[in-house]
């Protein structure tokens, strides 16, 4: 079987959605192995239907798929992916989001309010989903959502020696931009052997995806500042996170976080910034209309592929960012 991969009398097969089937590719050769073929079809009212062009029983499933926007499609169809492959007696399924929806909505602000984090966790492991695996999730706790094995893999290891090989060590300032992603921000500060600054900031209450900008806490004048985060959407906090250091004396900004979400206005806000190079991974589809000149973009696949290979040989995922 094309699809497959086996060790002693375990089998591995690699499945993908339709959202970034790029990555999945990518992923299926550093595997050595095939996505397994799979057919799609949407109904004229928007219901998704999903049958694999291969036998699936007895094996050790791993179902790919972005939460790309549409991202509610995106989420379903991966679901609809898990069900068929519980029902056609696959013997293990690992559910594989290198970007995880609703990761955002983990907890409460105010009264009256979902956590829609948990509720996906709860939807995958409903559908059959024995294990999770996904890169950067917003918070750690949601890792404590899922009832079963969650392996959260970080791309902090090809951001963080992306920028090290194009500055002087010497000259870098880590900076979190906001006190959400201190942790993040410490553990890339440790990576670089770089000093630490945060950025104090309020979000707008009444406004979706609008931030105030406070002061910047730490040293950063003359100094290369590299802006860290798990995500990019709007741009917006990163653009105004990037204008309090440069009024603070920054020599230059550059920008790493793991998913280009890219929404709206982000690409143009971005590149009409004085920020010189934004940094991201490729768990989440970049269409060219949201590519612009400073915007690079790394591969994900090989880390996620190791990780894939240590679950299925039994082997410790932790070990791989030791």
């Amino acid at each position: 079987m094309t699809g497959m991969k086996a060790t002693g009398q375990k089998q591995l097969m690699l499945f993908s959605g339709r959202t970034h089937p790029a990555l999945a590719e990518e992923v299926a050769k550093e595997l050595g192995i095939d996505v397994v073929p799979t057919r799609f079809d949407t109904f004229a009212n928007g219901e998704i239907f999903v049958r694999y062009l291969e036998s699936v029983r007895g094996s050790d499933a791993f179902v790919i798929q972005c939460h790309a926007d549409p991202i509610n499609e995106s989420i379903m169809e991966q679901l609809i992916m898990v069900d068929a492959l519980k029902r056609a007696s696959a013997k293990r399924i690992t559910v594989m989001t290198p970007f995880f929806g609703y990761a955002r909505q983990d907890k409460k602000h105010r009264g009256r309010e979902p956590i829609s984090a948990r509720l996906m966790t709860d939807l995958f492991r409903t559908a059959g989903a024995d294990r999770m695996m996904a890169v950067d999730l917003h918070t750690d706790q949601i890792q404590g959502f899922f009832d079963g094995p969650v392996d959260h893999l970080f791309a902090l290891p090809i951001l963080a020696d992306h920028i090290g090989a194009q500055v002087d060590h010497s000259e870098i300032t880590v900076v979190s931009p906001d006190a959400g992603r201190v942790r993040t921000a410490d553990r890339w500060a440790d990576r670089l052997g770089a000093p630490l600054a945060i950025i104090h900031k309020r979000r707008d209450p009444d406004v979706a995806n609008e931030v105030k900008v406070h002061e910047v806490v730490g040293e950063v004048k003359g100094r290369v500042c590299v802006l860290v985060d798990d995500m990019i959407d709007t741009g917006g906090t990163i653009v105004k996170a990037s204008e309090a250091l440069f009024e603070q004396g920054a020599k230059k900004v550059l920008v790493a976080a793991t998913h280009g979400v890219l929404s709206g206005p982000a690409a143009e806000r971005l590149q009409n910034s004085r920020i010189s190079e934004v940094v991201v991974t490729n768990t989440l589809p970049i269409p060219q209309e949201r590519c612009f000149d400073k915007l690079t973009t790394l591969s994900i696949a090989p880390l996620v592929a190791r990780a894939v290979n240590e679950v299925f040989t039994d082997g410790s995922v932790t070990s791989l960012f030791d």
